[in-house]
């Protein structure tokens, strides 16, 4: 039962994290000028990508964990959720990543404006899957 509720807790902090981004950070960095928004989101990347990286990590780890243990199918559905946060970056958001920090800021205008509009709407379903993931690992917590 200890990796379930650890799954779900690093789930939700994933989730939260994401959710917070997609719904404060990124709709704010938006309304500031082209280069102080390449700017933001540079400095952001880098510190984001090792807490949700991490988080998406873990979570995947101990919902494996908890399927293991408890033989719960919800569990290994919230952990392939979690695992594909992994994917789904790397194959879809990656790409804009790499282009982004490819801009000078100095160059910043309407492709980096473009890219930011492009790189929020993606994770916004990174978000998606974290939340998924949370609600599933909350279900098998609440169902034992």
């Amino acid at each position: 039962m200890m990796f379930g509720i650890l799954a779900l807790v690093t789930a939700a902090l994933f989730a939260g994290a994401a959710f917070y981004v997609s719904f404060a950070e990124h709709p704010a960095r938006c309304e500031i000028d082209d280069r102080a928004q390449l700017q933001q989101w540079k400095f952001a990347y880098r510190r984001g990508t090792l807490m949700q990286g991490t988080l998406a990590a873990l979570g995947f780890l101990l919902g494996i964990a908890a399927w293991w243990q408890s033989r719960d199918e919800l569990y290994i559905v919230g952990a392939i959720m979690m695992g594909a946060n992994w994917a789904y970056t790397a194959l879809m958001i990656m790409p804009v990543n790499n282009e982004l920090k490819s801009i000078a800021l100095d160059d910043a205008g309407e492709e980096s404006h473009t890219l930011l509009r492009r790189w929020g709407k993606l994770h916004v379903k990174r978000t998606m899957l974290g939340i998924g993931a949370s609600a599933l690992f909350l279900w098998a917590v609440l169902s034992r």
